[in-house]
């Protein structure tokens, strides 16, 4: 009797690690499809926001990444519109509250960035707001590469935890040692200086697209991909 109880404990211990399994590649699909989207979604409006920032000289455009994730719901709804929804369970509902953590501090950190630095830039001489002025994109950036580190963990997707280490590291590298300044210095000292007004206006958008391919966009083919 009790070797029967003992083979029957063992036998639901690996239907419910079956279903987990089967679980965590559903969601893993369906994450695929929604990084894949969310980074094409990025890639487009950081482009578009570099170019209106090159034409108009107005920084003010980065306010528009503060619609980033409704555009991204919008496009990821209507996308997956007539596709059965995936059943709720342990696996999707630690992904989902991995990206609202993310959205939430990466939101909210952004806004009070904004409204430090307006205010800091009204009040501070030019000497100090040079110091103590924040710069939002390489926390943010870091951020992003951990929740997708996270996500591909939770999804034992290796190449989700190389993506989301390469982008969230080297994001948060490129502008703590302004690269992109560094290139722009470089290339005015070689060629026209009209060409340093063209190239800084477009850097950080080419940037945040780069970094959203690696991290959301090349994930998402791989986790769509597999079997």
């Amino acid at each position: 009797m009790e070797e029967k109880n003992n083979l029957t404990a063992e036998r639901s211990l690996e239907i419910i690690t079956q279903q987990i399994e089967r679980s965590r590649q559903m969601v893993a699909k369906n994450t695929g499809q929604s990084l894949y989207i969310a980074g094409l979604c990025i890639m487009g409006m950081a482009l578009l926001i570099g170019i209106c920032i090159l034409l108009t000289g107005n920084t003010a455009f980065y306010l528009l990444y503060i619609l980033s994730p409704v555009v991204i719901y919008g496009v990821d709804r209507y996308v997956n519109r007539n596709k059965p929804a995936i059943p709720d369970s342990i696996v999707s509902h630690m992904v989902d509250k991995t990206w609202q953590t993310f959205g939430i501090f990466a939101v909210l950190f952004f806004v009070f960035v904004v409204l430090y630095d307006l205010l800091m830039s009204h009040t501070a001489s030019p000497e100090v707001y040079a110091r103590l002025v924040v710069h939002p994109f390489r926390i943010i950036l870091l951020l992003f590469g951990m929740a997708i580190t996270i996500n591909g963990y939770i999804l034992k997707s290796r190449w989700m935890v190389i993506c989301g280490i390469i982008g969230g590291i080297g994001g948060f590298a490129w502008e703590s040692f302004y690269v992109s300044q560094t290139l722009v210095g470089w290339l005015g000292s070689y060629t026209n200086s009209n060409y340093c007004g063209i190239v800084f206006g477009l850097i950080p958008g080419f940037i945040i697209a780069l970094f959203a391919f690696i991290g959301l966009t090349l994930p998402g083919m791989m986790l769509k991909r597999q079997k």
